[in-house]
């Protein structure tokens, strides 16, 4: 968008920098200060420590990473900084102590003094170490409360702000079509209504805390053929009108949400990444949304490696912004050299990265952090004596009563009891059989998006960060009088049946 009045700025404040000029304005005049290295470097984030982390938390993350070199990309700029919390386990304190560094270096390496937007996941509340862990979004779904869920988002923002993040890659507003698909435990569930309801309740929260709420997976992903992951959709126009699109629909015109994450799936051959029907027709030029369309991880890169419709990683990253895709993460891989050798040589128009940068600038705007007052350090350590950062360690707590007060009023809304007859609620019984191999696993009642089995599982030396208690440990307290036995029976998926005799 262009600004269509005139201006005047003092050279003390340049206008993109002044707060009481239009955003359009501000931006404008960015853009057209702006290097063409400088433009592309505001449209890639960077996975620091992506290495360290050992498993995967991404299809095909450790063929795709490269060595990032923070010192050589930061005098261009950059757009965004990956998981700095959710990548490795760190305590909050030294975690926002340490972004708060790394803010201040790529502030002071680029010309403009920009920083970088600092997403996380929070699917199950803030991933971050020591963190609270909420239920997942089935049981978001099974409450068919759209307050309670609202109030944990905004409780999950409110702790994401505090330590400088500014971007959480939720809600997951894929509805279910096959239960085989291994991410249905991400999913709100297989009602459109439902998905969408609870779904706009949980971006009004997140965004009511200053997080840019992040829809994903635009569009398809959780229709994918056979239950596979990442595999085609074999969906027709109908279905995907009228089951796979009101809940994004609902959140981009009723929830405000300023991101959506493109799939990685395909629908009749068309990649999403590169649909740009999909994410220019629709969701903007229909729908009117205004935000960033980010890619989902390594998405761009796939459109070549996967998918087959790009020759190289230019070819890719111009389909992707050719469609409406602004910007790659989680880090760069084809908007960086290739990018800028494409539009050098003509490839790819420059009007594209323009279209794509005032999106990202003015979102960056929006967010506060071109104003002159913007600082890099964050509410959480904001007078704060950070001269001993060993000092800092503890003084953070995301993990406060009143969360898991709210954590337990959500699980306890979700559970739902099909029959009843008469067993429950248990008396004092004198004898318990606790049967299953989750009775004594502390990290049974955890969503595979919470920190402790996202992260935490790669990493068995450190302590798990929060407190969780087993189901043993729970009926024990319940019931301190019982005589509980516990008998393992068999694993989830071990196929050891020795147990099976002794549960009987």
């Amino acid at each position: 968008m262009t600004a269509d009045v005139a201006v005047e700025t003092t050279p003390e404040i340049p206008l993109w920098n002044d707060p009481d000029h239009p955003v359009a304005a501000r931006v404008d005049a960015l853009v057209a200060a702006m290097t063409l290295e400088e433009k592309i470097a505001q449209l890639y984030g960077v996975w620091v420590g992506a290495s360290d982390q050992g498993g995967e938390v991404a299809p095909h993350q450790h063929d795709m990473e490269e060595p990032v070199d923070l010192d050589a990309l930061v005098p261009a700029g950059l757009g965004q900084l990956t998981r700095p919390f959710g990548t490795v386990p760190v305590d909050p304190a030294l975690g926002a102590l340490s972004l708060m560094r790394t803010q201040a270096r790529i502030t002071s390496a680029n010309r403009f003094g920009l920083p970088a937007v600092a997403h996380e996941e929070c699917l199950a509340g803030f991933a971050a170490w020591g963190a609270t862990a909420y239920p997942v979004p089935l049981s978001w779904g099974a409450t068919f409360d759209p307050g309670a869920v609202r109030r944990m988002a905004a409780a999950i923002g409110r702790d994401m702000r505090s330590v400088g993040i500014h971007q959480g890659l939720a809600p997951v507003l894929d509805v279910v079509r096959d239960a085989r698909w291994g991410r249905v435990e991400e999913t709100i569930g297989e009602d459109p209504y439902l998905v969408g309801t609870i779904g706009t309740a949980y971006v009004r929260g997140l965004e009511s805390a200053g997080i840019v709420a992040t829809l994903k997976h635009f569009v398809g992903y959780s229709a994918s053929r056979a239950g596979r992951n990442l595999a085609p959709s074999s969906v027709g126009p109908r279905e995907r009108a009228d089951v796979l699109l009101p809940p994004f629909e609902m959140a981009v015109r009723e929830g405000g949400t300023r991101s959506v994450m493109h799939a990685y799936t395909d629908i009749d051959g068309v990649p999403a990444a590169a649909d740009e029907t999909l994410l220019t027709g629709l969701l903007r030029d229909t729908w009117g949304f205004e935000g960033t369309v980010v890619a989902d991880y390594f998405g761009i890169a796939f459109l070549k490696i996967l998918h087959g419709i790009a020759a190289d990683w230019a070819d890719a990253a111009g389909a992707a912004l050719g469609a409406g895709v602004d910007v790659e993460l989680p880090t760069v891989k084809t908007f960086g050299a290739p990018l800028v050798e494409a539009v050098t040589d003509g490839r790819v128009p420059e009007a594209l990265i323009d279209r794509a940068l005032r999106r990202v600038l003015g979102q960056k705007a929006e967010l506060g952090l071109l104003d002159p007052d913007w600082s890099p350090v964050p509410p959480a350590l904001d007078g704060v004596d950070l001269a001993d950062p060993e000092a800092l360690r503890g003084s953070i707590d995301l993990d406060r009563p009143e969360n898991r007060e709210l954590a337990r009023e959500i699980a306890e809304k979700a559970v739902v009891l099909l029959t009843n007859d008469g067993t429950l609620p248990l008396a004092r019984p004198r004898r318990i059989a606790l049967v299953g191999p989750n009775a004594t696993e502390a990290t049974a009642v955890l969503g595979c998006y919470s920190f402790p089995r996202h992260v935490g599982v790669q990493h068995p030396e450190v302590p798990v960060g929060i407190e969780l208690p087993t189901l043993h440990d729970t009926l024990t307290a319940e019931f301190p009088d019982a005589e509980i036995t516990v008998a393992r029976g068999t694993g989830v998926d071990d196929g050891d049946l020795s147990g099976i005799g002794a549960a009987v």
